[in-house]
């Protein structure tokens, strides 16, 4: 931690609030080093500290009482484990695999890594904006849990949002990022609208707070209704995807690797939830 000190007067220490997260280990033979809070990361952006204070002048926490649920995508160790991924597992319309070891950069840096990395980051934001945070698995180097039990993990913690946190494998020519939102199928059907809504707010705070464009590829104004996957088809909570960017992509690739494009993704999401969970 940075220290300023008046030589004569006093030793003033300072210490970043909410920057106490466990870091992950980086890949295996990746040069990309694990996430740590910057001086600059500290402050928090403006949609996040509201004016109102509490008693006492202390600044009030916009999300106590909120519980918010975190899914990073797939897991480290899921490479290690083919067939325990393979298995087949109702998503709620059809039959899917219960996992996959998601994509990577061309110079190899996973998305397991970044979807863990961006988590822990989003996990420490939330804390300290007093949330509650369930989350799916709580390091990158075991295998699953499957898609279909990672939606019941989120739905038994009664979290009052969700968001899955990804990175797309997608055609090296397309960039940016989708917002992936449910359709309704049944168990879902109560949380369409408040998803939609939700995904709106994430677009918007992925544009103000990233260098991240919309995709060039794929739904519309960064935004794409899908009825096959088990996080969403699954979910009894109001919950988004976001692909937060195309790992083929040099240029996305050279975004998503560095600890500050992942910081500044975790304050966009954190922005968007405190948006969502506002009250009226």
């Amino acid at each position: 931690m940075p220290r300023a000190v008046i030589i004569g007067l006093a030793v003033v220490s300072l210490a970043a609030s909410g920057c106490a997260a466990a870091r992950p280990a980086g890949s295996a033979g990746l040069a990309s080093p694990a996430p740590s809070r910057s001086a600059g990361h500290a402050a928090a952006p403006p949609a996040q500290t509201p004016s109102a204070t509490a008693a006492g002048g202390q600044r009030a926490l916009p999300l106590a009482g909120k519980v918010v649920g975190i899914d990073p995508g797939h897991n480290g160790g899921n490479f290690t484990d083919p067939a325990a991924i393979a298995q087949q597992i109702w998503n709620g319309t059809g039959w899917e695999a219960c996992d996959t070891t998601g994509t990577a950069t061309d110079g190899g840096y996973t998305e397991a890594q970044f979807n863990f990395n961006v988590a822990l980051y989003l996990r420490a934001d939330l804390r300290r904006d007093g949330a509650r945070v369930v989350m799916t698995r709580s390091s990158n180097d075991g295998v699953g849990p499957c898609v279909n039990r990672r939606a019941e993990i989120l739905n038994e913690g009664r979290a009052d949002v969700a968001v899955d946190i990804h990175a797309d494998g997608a055609p090296p020519s397309g960039r940016g990022f989708t917002i992936l939102e449910p359709v309704a199928d049944g168990p879902n059907d109560k949380v369409i609208a408040a998803s939609q809504r939700f995904g709106e707010d994430v677009r918007q705070a992925m544009l103000a707070y990233t260098a991240m464009p919309e995709s060039t590829y794929e739904g519309v104004d960064g935004i794409m209704q899908r009825d096959d996957l088990a996080g969403l088809n699954l979910t009894t909570v109001p919950k988004v995807l976001i692909e937060c960017g195309n790992m083929r992509n040099a240029t996305d690739a050279a975004l998503l690797v560095t600890a500050r494009f992942q910081q500044l993704v975790a304050s966009a999401l954190t922005a968007a939830i405190v948006r969502f969970l506002r009250p009226a």
